[in-house]
């Protein structure tokens, strides 16, 4: 499942730095799939949705950092743990039950994301 950032979160920006898919933004940025990755264009993501990954998308949200799903893997093909996870100074960044998926779903994601998979 992918992880997200609590309203505990004292936006520190201590998470942003550490996550390999550039799944973090800071609140109220704007961000996109290509930051990060090697998606380009428009896509069909792992959930289905057709999307532009140049695309400018909308923050997720406007009063602290946040993770986009879609793009999480909790660390998966570069960590044994969610880096946020473990550098998060207040144990803002748990497990988002709205996006439960297999370590094989999160490993495809990754390769999906970085090696054109």
């Amino acid at each position: 499942m992918a992880i997200i950032i609590t309203d505990d979160c004292i936006n520190c920006g201590a998470c942003e730095p550490e996550c390999p898919n550039n799944a973090i933004y800071e609140g109220a940025d704007d961000w996109r799939y290509s930051d990060g990755t090697k998606l380009k264009g428009n896509i069909i993501l792992p959930s289905g949705a057709n999307v532009n990954a140049d695309q400018v998308q909308k923050p997720l949200s406007d009063d602290f950092y946040f993770i986009v799903p879609d793009k999480c893997t909790e660390c998966k093909g570069f960590h044994e743990e969610p880096q946020c996870a473990a550098v998060c100074p207040v144990d803002c960044c748990v497990p988002d039950n709205n996006y439960q998926e297999t370590e094989e779903e999160l490993l495809a994601k990754h390769d999906f994301m970085h090696n054109g998979e």
